[in-house]
């Protein structure tokens, strides 16, 4: 191995010049020799032997590499040592204009020396090298500095054998296990039993173990860990524990909002398990925001992606009797739903989120108090149809009444936007006045499901609730088209005139009929009067 001297890259600032080069055979294959040359930014592969043009050359991206390892092989009479490095490229799909991440092993035999020993030494210096680079070739988003996952990092993987088709246990054991173990990812596996098992789990577990929480479902069993955390006496502490998912389920909203973040193009499927097995390994963690929801009875529970009244709720808990045919089950729900519209009557208020100037002065005293950054602006909202206007027209501020001192939960931040349920509102709410409404949907992350953009402008911390309603009066047409445009985000700019958004930072729905759904995270609770608020960064995801 040489060690060359490198200079910078002149249009990038960065040192890209062949710093480690090597000249060994592949492994498996001896007759295959190589140049190896690893720089700041690339792992470059060079073949010897006598290839066709074209197919001699490999240049790897290090942002691209989840791990690098050196070890022997059981054969005692054999000196050398082996050097495997595991790499997850975007690459174009087949018979597709998209790309996804394909998994690319380059494995070498290093032999140059007789003592076994001095081999070793020598992958294992080549495997550090490559594994430190890799760690330092990360994903910028939008400025935003994250934190990132201890190395080696301890991890707890919950599975739920029972999730979308029943199938994640297979798609661990065929994708994910492989992964973890080339990125030196020490885990514990978990698997859940029953309806809540993972909420009692956390609830109770000694979170001192691990270094990250992570899931493999649908997005109900984070709901359950999220609102386990918060029930525990220490739960200011047991919040911040980096989460992850990965997509086991038939909704996997997170998991799609998670890719979508990373700026690739839309996958489904194993092609999204491999981009968040990768964006796991990769371990880079920001903040994400809450949402506490009050019921007319019980406890408070905590929210990480959507709140749901009328049809998206129905469609959602409806299409379970379609579980086994997978992300296809809200397809078929939605038509299913559509052939019987229904109509929900009710009242809605909500607390507008400040502007945009307000919001960047709170972010950055929230950064001035946190070791973390969040996102330090929030786009500003650019869908001003007629619909909206004509809304805004029949919506009333409330009268201002005293506000009373915020309640304390017993665990859990206190909601301070948000007076008693059986308390009127104060003046700075904006109350709709009663009405037909065909669906309401509070959103905090990008995607409803996987194919379902649903909040284009969202992003994990960015402090508020993307709040839609659709008004009666839509035909089965116009609410069919305004779905199909929104499996591409393009939703908000169809015109329709039954659809609202607005950025909200709490609100309140009393809905009047006396049947019907309400949905957190895709779970069904109590139907009756509730309301939300949403808590900026309180806990930390695993974002890549």
């Amino acid at each position: 191995m040489d060690e060359r001297r490198a200079e910078p890259d002149h249009n990038t600032g960065v040192n890209n010049s062949v710093s480690l080069y090597g000249e060994f055979t592949v492994t498996g294959n001896r007759k295959v020799r190589c140049a190896v040359s690893l720089t700041e930014r690339e792992l470059v592969v060079q073949r010897l032997t006598s290839t066709p043009v074209g197919r001699n050359k490999a240049v790897l991206s290090l942002k691209d590499c989840v791990g690098c390892r050196a070890y022997r092989e059981d054969d005692n009479a054999d000196p050398a040592a082996n050097l495997s490095a595991y790499f997850y490229p975007l690459k174009r799909r087949w018979m597709s204009s998209g790309v996804s991440r394909q998994r690319v092993e380059q494995s070498f035999r290093l032999a140059a020396l007789q003592d076994p020993r001095a081999n070793l030494e020598e992958a294992e210096k080549w495997a550090r090298v490559v594994r430190e680079r890799s760690a330092r070739q990360q994903y910028p988003r939008d400025g935003v500095l994250m934190s990132q996952l201890s190395r080696p990092c301890r991890m707890m993987l919950l599975v739920n054998p029972q999730s979308g088709k029943g199938q994640a246990l297979t798609l661990y054991n065929n994708h994910i296990q492989r992964m973890l173990n080339e990125a030196g990812v020490p885990h514990t596996l978990v698997i859940t039993e029953h309806q809540n098992h993972a909420r009692e789990l956390v609830r109770e577990a000694d979170l001192s173990q691990w270094d990250a929480l992570v899931i493999m479902s649908g997005d109900g069993l984070l709901f359950e860990v999220i609102n386990g955390l918060l029930e525990r006496e220490d739960w200011e502490d047991a919040i911040r524990t980096p989460l992850g998912i990965l997509p086991g389920g038939s909704g996997n909203a997170l998991a799609a909002s998670i890719h979508h973040y990373s700026r690739s193009s839309p996958v489904s499927s194993e092609e999204l398990l491999l981009s968040c097995g990768f964006l796991l390994c990769k371990g880079l963690v920001s903040r994400m925001d809450l949402v506490s929801v009050q019921l007319s009875s019980g406890p408070r529970l905590f929210s990480f992606l959507s709140l749901a009244w009328g049809f998206v709720a129905d469609v959602d808990i409806e299409s379970e009797k379609y579980r086994h045919v997978g992300a296809a089950r809200f397809t078929v729900g939605t038509l299913v739903r559509l052939a019987s519209l229904r109509v929900y009557r009710g009242r809605l208020a909500y607390l507008p989120a400040p502007d945009q100037e307000t919001l960047r002065n709170e972010v950055t005293l929230h950064c001035n108090n946190q070791t973390l950054r969040s996102r330090d602006s929030v786009g500003q909202n650019t869908f001003h149809n007629s619909c909206h206007s004509n809304n805004s027209l029949k919506a009333r501020r409330t009268e201002s009444t005293p506000s009373r001192s915020p309640r304390k939960a017993p665990c859990g931040p206190t909601d301070s936007l948000l007076p008693p349920l059986d308390q009127q509102l104060p003046g700075d709410w904006v109350l709709v006045q009663e009405e037909d409404f065909v669906l309401m949907l509070a959103m905090y992350h990008s995607h409803l499901a996987e194919d379902l953009l649903a909040a284009p402008g969202a992003a994990p911390d960015d402090g508020v609730i993307h709040l839609f309603y659709v008004r009666a009066g839509i035909s089965r047409a116009a609410l069919l088209k305004l779905f199909l445009a929104m499996e591409k985000g393009e939703h908000l700019g169809t015109n329709c005139q039954h659809l609202v958004y607005v950025k909200v930072r709490a609100l309140r729905l009393e809905p009047f009929s006396p049947k019907g759904i309400i949905t957190l995270d895709g779970e069904v609770v109590e139907y009756g009067p509730l309301q939300a608020e949403v808590h900026r960064g309180l806990a930390r995801l695993i974002t890549g």
